[in-house]
């Protein structure tokens, strides 16, 4: 039997939704989409940096509410509205993922959850150690 966790932020910005913001399973961690949004679920900024920066800073919290770090991520997709942004997407993966970068998709959609939104980002990482020494 497969034990699954899930890990969240205080406040929840997604729980309004239904949404686990992730779930840690078998030793990875599933992160769901992170876009631009403040802690009330309000959208940062109107432009594309300042909401993709937030949605990686997104990321990192709940990365850290589970005891990893984005350096444990191991896939992430990146969902665009606009592929004009994608210089602004490598300076990005450049400052928040170091060597060995994670694997990578990135998309250009139609449209995201919300209409102000510009970017959302999902990741995969490993957990960390969870065993018990003794």
């Amino acid at each position: 039997m497969t034990i699954m966790r899930r890990i969240k932020t205080e406040p929840d910005w997604y729980e309004p939704y239904r949404i686990s913001q992730a779930i840690e399973a078998a030793g990875l961690i599933h992160l769901s989409g992170q876009a631009g949004i403040d802690e009330q679920g309000r959208t940062v900024g109107p432009d594309f940096e300042t909401q993709a920066r937030r949605a990686f800073e997104n990321l990192a919290a709940v990365l850290a509410r589970a005891g990893a770090v984005l350096a444990d991520v191991v896939k992430v997709t990146i969902m665009v509205t606009d592929m004009a942004n994608l210089d602004t997407v490598i300076k990005l993966r450049g400052e928040y993922f170091s060597e060995p970068y994670p694997a990578d998709t990135l998309l250009q959609v139609a449209g995201l959850a919300q209409p102000d939104w510009l970017v959302e980002i999902d990741a995969v990482a490993l957990a960390p150690d969870r065993a018990v020494s003794g």
